[in-house]
């Protein structure tokens, strides 16, 4: 039996809808994520970085999904001489978290919830930007709102973050800031 050419192009509309659809409800959202301490694509401060005290900057977002279970955010340089370096790895943080504050401590569990897995250098916590003298490099702050919390040992590195969270990520957000010495 045949389908009459109307009912052919009703089906194929009808399928293309429920499809489009779909696509929809599976695409992740975006978060405002932004630095107190520097403007996006910017110059980090001195002070968060391996010149100055190194210590973490301020760091604040919204609107994150009513479905997120946790958050995960990792900070790196993908111009490093050697390949992308982590500077730093958080999980598992609080939904409700709206912010890390300047100077979070470089323990492997973060008060009010969540915890920091190893920087490129092996240590957990922070580790601000360091490039060799030259050009500017590039610190990429992405967050990811998780429809999960991740099941993974204190210390956790960026790749088993970032293996964890595929097919969990509902949101992202990133902010970016420069460095050069």
């Amino acid at each position: 039996m045949s389908l009459s050419i109307n009912r052919q192009l009703k089906v194929f509309f009808c399928c293309s809808l429920i499809l489009a659809l779909a696509q929809v409800a599976h695409a992740q959202s975006t978060m405002k994520f932004r630095s107190s301490a520097f403007i996006p694509n910017s110059a980090i401060p001195k002070q968060f970085t391996c010149d100055g005290q190194d210590i973490s900057p301020p760091l604040a977002w919204r609107g994150v999904p009513k479905s997120a279970k946790s958050l995960a955010m990792i900070m790196d340089d993908p111009d490093a001489p050697n390949g992308t370096f982590v500077h730093w790895v958080v999980y598992n943080l609080p939904p409700a978290t709206k912010y890390l504050d300047t100077n979070v401590p470089k323990t492997a569990t973060i008060k009010g919830g969540g915890q920091q897995g190893r920087n490129g250098t092996g240590k957990d916590g922070y580790k601000g930007p360091c490039p060799p003298a030259g050009a500017a490099h590039h610190y990429h702050f992405k967050l990811f709102a998780l429809d999960t919390e991740l099941k993974l040992d204190p210390g956790a590195t960026a790749d088993k973050v970032e293996a964890a969270t595929k097919d969990h990520v509902v949101a992202t957000g990133e902010v970016v800031g420069t460095y050069q010495r």
